[in-house]
């Protein structure tokens, strides 16, 4: 049974000929072998053991006529000779340029057309050039933005259209500007929040709507508010504001014993 489980054939799903390779004499390196490591092989794991265990041909196969071999190939090559892989036909090849070459050459490609050519580049860039990324149409550009950036600019991201954005902008972002999120449309980022906000702000969360922010809420609650929620219109908020009081006094009486 070959490894990975299929037979060896090329891109274009010929039968492969060693001997016609000529790399063929390799084999007896144990550095390239049929169905395993090849860089013929339609299996971009195959290719990639190739280039893995043969690197100094790299270079030579940045031009070659399947995109997986010049992914492949532009992991291991040369890095003066990756940038023109940055002009690709293929986003993956040109991915995989962004992410070897300096963030110089990742800038050139910040508007390209693929999402993920444009989430490489975002992984590159300095902290401090990233407001293209953030304004990016794509959310998961602006996902490696977010996590990236000086927290210091994610008030600016707190109103972005995309949930999961504003949940990481919720975690990330200095808790003096976190109560500007305790009204955001989406409950879950209103948990985070809850989650973060300062013991002194949760006040703000007494009212919300959904009852898992106010149990998030009740849960890191100062007694005041804690006692609030002890009214609450759901069983389990007022649970958590009673754990959450009996937490206070127990901390209180220790502390007291000292």
């Amino acid at each position: 049974m070959p490894l990975d489980g299929q037979p060896p054939v090329d891109w274009q799903g010929r039968p492969i000929d060693c001997a016609a390779c000529p790399h063929h004499g390799r084999q007896a390196a144990g550095t390239c072998s049929p169905a395993r490591a090849c860089v013929h092989d339609r299996l971009a794991r195959r290719v990639g053991r190739f280039f893995a265990a043969n690197p100094d041909l790299a270079d030579e196969h940045l031009s070659h006529p399947h995109f997986t071999v010049r992914v492949q190939a532009g992991r291991k090559a040369t890095p003066f000779r990756l940038p023109r892989l940055l002009h690709d036909p293929e986003p993956e090849v040109r991915a995989v340029a962004v992410m070897r070459l300096p963030a110089v050459h990742a800038a050139t490609r910040v508007t390209d057309p693929d999402r993920r050519v444009r989430m490489a580049v975002a992984m590159r860039l300095a902290p401090d050039a990233l407001m293209p990324s953030l304004a990016d149409e794509d959310a998961s550009v602006r996902l490696v933005a977010v996590r990236r950036v000086d927290p210091g600019v994610l008030p600016a991201m707190t109103g972005d259209p995309d949930r999961e954005v504003r949940r990481l902008v919720a975690s990330r972002i200095r808790l003096d500007w976190l109560a500007l999120m305790t009204r955001d449309p989406d409950p879950l980022v209103r948990r985070d929040v809850a989650g973060r906000l300062p013991e002194a702000q949760l006040h703000l969360l007494v009212e919300d709507a959904d009852l898992r922010v106010r149990h998030a809420a009740a849960e890191r609650a100062p007694a005041e508010v804690a006692r609030r929620l002890l009214d609450d219109v759901d069983g389990v908020v007022r649970e958590a504001a009673a754990t959450r009081l009996a937490h206070l006094v127990y901390e209180e009486v220790s502390h007291g014993d000292r």
